[in-house]
């Protein structure tokens, strides 16, 4: 267990485990899910995935949505690659811009969920059918992330010719 924390960077702690650890307890305590472990180990892994689906949503949804709105503007992304390489702190501000961006997702979550129960509490196709919503919904969300992923490293190598 020790060589696995020792591994994780400070990305990985501040927007996978951090988030996912939060919105575990704030769920567990503000809706119906249980989303506490007795065993350590688990829970560790379990935390670390719901922060990454958590940042995930963050990336594929609520950015594109403050992009739309013009609460944010994006640098070219050129310009990111040519400033990260004389810059050493662009990539510090970007990991907590990007640790924001996750936390406004997990409340967002936080609110989706418990709309969801509300509307599960009086529909009962919803109430039913649960467990296939949730994992179409990861399905479609870690296909659009790939698919986001892909295009940044496209990016990044046209970027660096």
């Amino acid at each position: 267990m020790k060589e696995i924390v020792d591994k994780l960077s400070s990305y990985n702690i501040f927007n996978y485990l951090f988030p996912g650890v939060v919105f575990s307890i704030l769920a567990t305590k503000f809706t119906d899910l249980n989303m506490s472990f007795d065993n350590l180990f688990l829970g560790a892994f379990a935390y670390y995935f719901t922060g990454l689906v958590i940042s995930r949503f963050g990336s594929v949804f609520i950015e594109p949505l403050l992009k739309l709105l013009r609460v944010v503007q994006f640098a070219d992304y050129k310009d990111f690659i040519l400033v990260s390489k004389s810059d050493n702190k662009l990539e510090i501000l970007s990991e907590a811009n990007n640790m924001y961006r996750t936390l406004i997702s997990m409340f967002s979550l936080l609110f989706l969920t418990f709309g969801f129960q509300n509307l599960a509490s009086e529909w009962e196709f919803l109430r039913n059918n649960q467990d296939i919503i949730f994992l179409t919904l990861l399905f479609f969300l870690f296909l659009l992330s790939y698919r986001k992923q892909t295009n940044y490293i496209t990016k990044r190598i046209k970027a660096s010719k």
